[in-house]
């Protein structure tokens, strides 16, 4: 995921930059709102930050977020103890898997897109999945999310979960030829996002990804 000019495909760098766009009725400046987007008051709660998060069952929700061996997507992060962030958080890394998941799958209709989003966060994940496809690229290497904190709303069925992210081992990598179209590192490698999870009301554990917002050229990441 790399907004920089990639010398041996200037087209990879349009497709990436979209994945960097926030979407959801927000701007940077909108996600730097002291209140959740779309909440009322929340109260805030930070998460430890420090040794890796136990890996994922590949369907933890009864849809598969499997990913080949060679996309490797680290959550290196402690959740929280309340109940509803710690899953919140669960869901908001399912959700980047669903996005890979389709990736790899070059559709943008896999199941687990449609399960781990909503709204504003499903077009996020859609046009991320479809931009990679339309370039001809899936991605390679390994993603790295990790400073994460919640933040609950009063009414409970909406948790902000907040992280940094670095991809400067993670590469996008030509379908046809298996080319790894790879980049020197940069700013441009750390990204900081806010995501709107809510609770689906059908569900006891289940929450959905309905807002992104990212901040890219984080400094704050590095």
């Amino acid at each position: 995921m790399k907004r920089r000019t990639l010398p041996t495909a200037a087209a990879f760098a349009t497709a990436a930059a979209l994945l960097l766009t926030a979407c959801g009725g927000g701007d940077d400046s909108s996600a730097d709102s002291d209140q959740i987007a779309g909440t009322g008051q929340e109260s805030a709660q930070p998460s430890k930050s420090a040794e890796p998060a136990a890996p994922q069952q590949d369907k933890p929700d009864g849809v598969d977020v499997s990913l080949p061996a060679d996309m490797n997507l680290v959550f290196d992060w402690d959740k929280p103890e309340n109940k509803n962030e710690a899953a919140a958080m669960d869901d908001a890394a399912n959700f980047f898997r669903a996005i890979y998941r389709g990736v790899d799958k070059r559709s943008a209709k896999e199941a687990a897109v449609a399960t781990y989003s909503t709204g504003a966060g499903l077009h996020y994940a859609q046009t991320q999945v479809n931009a990679w496809i339309d370039g001809g690229w899936t991605a390679t290497g390994t993603l790295r999310h990790y400073n994460a904190s919640t933040r609950s709303a009063e009414n409970g069925t909406s948790v902000e979960v907040a992280f940094c992210a670095d991809s400067g081992k993670f590469f996008g990598k030509e379908v046809k030829t298996g080319k790894v179209l790879t980049t020197e590192p940069s700013i441009e490698d750390f990204d900081y996002y806010k995501i709107i999870m809510v609770k689906l009301p059908t569900s006891e554990s289940l929450w959905q990804a309905s807002k992104v917002f990212v901040e890219t050229k984080a400094a704050r990441c590095q």
